[in-house]
């Protein structure tokens, strides 16, 4: 896989090391056992995969290309580049300034925008009616463009169901940036609509089915479905794609839920269910099926506590959150800050998005069993000052480079 050149500052010796030797000893990434990092008192199991993903890498490396490259030059991002705290303030400081908030509300008007002014498109991609935005401008968008190639795909997957009479059923967050760009794209070439949950998507089955009136659809659906959407019509033949950062079990649940209804409903001949429901795969990116996979594997280790590291709107990153508290006590941080001390901790309920602070949260008893994952545009560097905060705390632990020094030795 291509390597990328982002600032050192987000890398960390101690994670790229234990990546590697996990690399060599699992080159097919079948083993999705967390490596043990044992300080004496603190015990550290890191998820086989977390962190930087292609899409995040290559769209650090195009945002820090473009400001090198065009010194003197006004520079934009449509909005966040990526759900990373840091990496956004990192490019604010180098004179980057958004031209909206993540929910796509104008932080500066377009109309003060020139053709000589640069807009980088964040990794998440944008709607086709922004680019022509754009474009009307003067600014050439796809000179730096970062839209994530496997949120590229999607769109790809989309289009070619369309192009066979399907609608587009999209499972992701109607407000999130990426499926806002995929929606757009989707329903540029069929009707679509976007389910946030499985109970968006029972409310879906039942216009299909016809239990539920057609007038309702445009009500309970509202801002989530193509203009000139028509039940009677465009719920006879359907396909599901994602936004990519979703569960993956979800959307699985999701398009065999459907599936099922359109069998029920149609009851096309054996072999024919194609009619009515499109074939497609799985449309979640690499990182995030390697990431969820490899918290399932972590969570086989018994431990006292989970810290999640990422940004507090960082989609991939609140689903890692949310699998992790199925089991044991889970606490979402975006920086070693917020473990204000061995008693107290900051932590984002990533449902409300309150920052929450909790007393106690290390347990009495040694050795203390800490299971740690980041989402894919959390720097390493941050998993690193988690893990030195953490063990800060405990007198006898042994040192981040002792730790680096035994895991090159082993």
């Amino acid at each position: 896989m291509k390597q990328f050149e982002v600032p050192i500052i987000y890398r960390s010796p101690l994670i790229a090391a234990v990546k590697k030797k996990r690399k060599e000893q699992d080159k097919l990434k079948k083993d999705f056992s967390p490596t043990l990092l044992d300080f004496g008192p603190v015990q550290v199991y890191l998820a086989r995969h977390f962190g930087f993903c292609y899409g995040v890498e290559n769209a650090i490396e195009i945002a820090f290309k473009t400001i090198d490259e065009n010194p003197g030059k006004r520079i934009f991002l449509l909005s966040e580049m990526i759900h990373s705290p840091q990496v956004n303030a990192d490019l604010q400081s180098k004179g980057v300034r958004f031209l909206q908030d993540t929910y796509g509300k104008e932080l500066i008007p377009f109309d003060e925008l020139t053709a000589d002014d640069v807009v980088i498109i964040p990794a998440f991609g944008t709607t086709l009616e922004i680019e022509a935005r754009l474009n009307a401008i003067g600014i050439q968008t796809e000179k730096y463009n970062t839209t994530c190639p496997f949120v590229e795909k999607v769109w790809n997957r989309s289009e070619s169901i369309a192009k066979k009479d399907y609608t587009i059923v999209i499972h992701g967050k109607p407000k999130h940036e990426e499926t806002r760009a995929t929606f757009s794209h989707a329903a540029a070439n069929a009707a679509s609509v976007v389910v946030k949950d499985m109970a968006q998507t029972e409310a879906l089955a039942r216009y299909i089915t016809g239990e539920k009136p057609a007038a309702l659809f445009y009500e309970e659906f509202k801002g989530q479905h193509s203009p000139g959407f028509d039940v009677s019509k465009h719920l006879q033949k359907i396909g599901v794609v994602n936004q990519t950062t979703m569960l993956a079990s979800d959307t699985q649940a999701i398009a065999d839920y459907l599936k099922q209804v359109m069998i029920a409903t149609y009851q096309p001949a054996p072999g024919e269910v194609n009619n009515h429901f499109a074939d497609t795969r799985d449309t979640l990116c690499y990182a995030t099926n390697d990431n969820q996979s490899a918290v399932m594997g972590l969570l086989e280790q018994p431990a006292d506590l989970a810290i999640v590291v990422g940004g507090y709107n960082s989609s991939n990153t609140s689903h890692l959150v949310e699998l992790c508290e199925e089991k044991l006590p889970t606490y979402f941080v975006n920086s070693e800050s917020k473990l204000l001390s061995s008693q107290q901790i900051l932590h984002c309920n990533f449902r409300t998005h309150e920052e929450l602070l909790t007393e106690n949260y290390l347990p009495g008893t040694m050795p203390v069993r800490v299971l740690i994952t980041s989402g894919a545009s959390c720097p390493d560097a941050l998993v690193e000052g988690v893990i030195s905060k953490l063990t800060g705390f405990y007198d006898g632990a042994k040192t981040i480079e002792a730790i680096l020094e035994d895991f090159r030795d082993n």
